[in-house]
């Protein structure tokens, strides 16, 4: 039973390694499935054991990705115990994500049309909703922005966010563009914060 389970383990890795490559360059539209199965070196049957179809693994790769993020951004966060450089140091990570190829793609450009706007919606706010609740509550909590609902704020900057991470992903010079961004997001960030945190 272990190696079935470990065999369908990797037959599943392989074929989300694989698409993500393709989904990443050429892109979901460019591809087909037996592409996939064939880059993957498993069969067209596997492909459906473990997906219903070719959105199905889009939608795992897309998950698979933002878990991702959410890790590398909290993992950035937790590099400091100061609340205010902590938030910073998380959106210098989730800007900086936004240079990766597959996020641009996969993320950013694909997914809100593969998926649908709700069912991206859904994602998005599972994983970078919570983590931008998380944050906004934390500055609170420290007194570090002047108290209020949390939960309309963090869509704003998720919302401000996604954007930034757009612009990033559709510039022609994105290093550039990651640099005007970040400092954009710092200033919008020292807008929230109280007079008497000492900005």
């Amino acid at each position: 039973m272990n190696v079935n389970v470990e065999r369908s383990e990797a037959t599943r890795s392989a074929l989300l390694g694989a698409a993500r490559k393709l989904f990443t360059d050429p892109g979901y539209a460019e591809v087909s499935t037996e592409q996939i199965v064939r880059d993957a070196g498993v069969t067209r049957g596997a492909l459906y054991h473990h997906f219903k179809d070719k959105q199905d693994l889009f939608r795992a790769v897309f998950e698979e990705l933002e878990e991702e993020m959410a890790a590398r951004i909290a993992t950035a966060a937790l590099s400091e115990t100061d609340p205010w450089r902590q938030q910073q140091l998380a959106t210098g990570a989730f800007l900086d994500n936004c240079l990766d190829p597959a996020v641009q793609r996969i993320a950013l450009t694909d997914a809100p049309s593969v998926l649908g706007l709700a069912a991206w919606r859904e994602i998005e706010e599972r994983y970078g909703l919570a983590l931008v609740q998380a944050a906004v509550q934390n500055l609170m909590d420290q007194d570090l922005i002047e108290q209020q609902p949390v939960e309309p704020l963090a869509h704003l900057l998720l919302g401000a966010f996604t954007e930034a991470g757009l612009l990033i992903a559709r510039s022609e010079d994105r290093k550039a563009a990651r640099a005007e961004v970040g400092e954009g997001v710092e200033r919008l960030m020292q807008g929230l914060r109280r007079n008497s945190a000492g900005t």
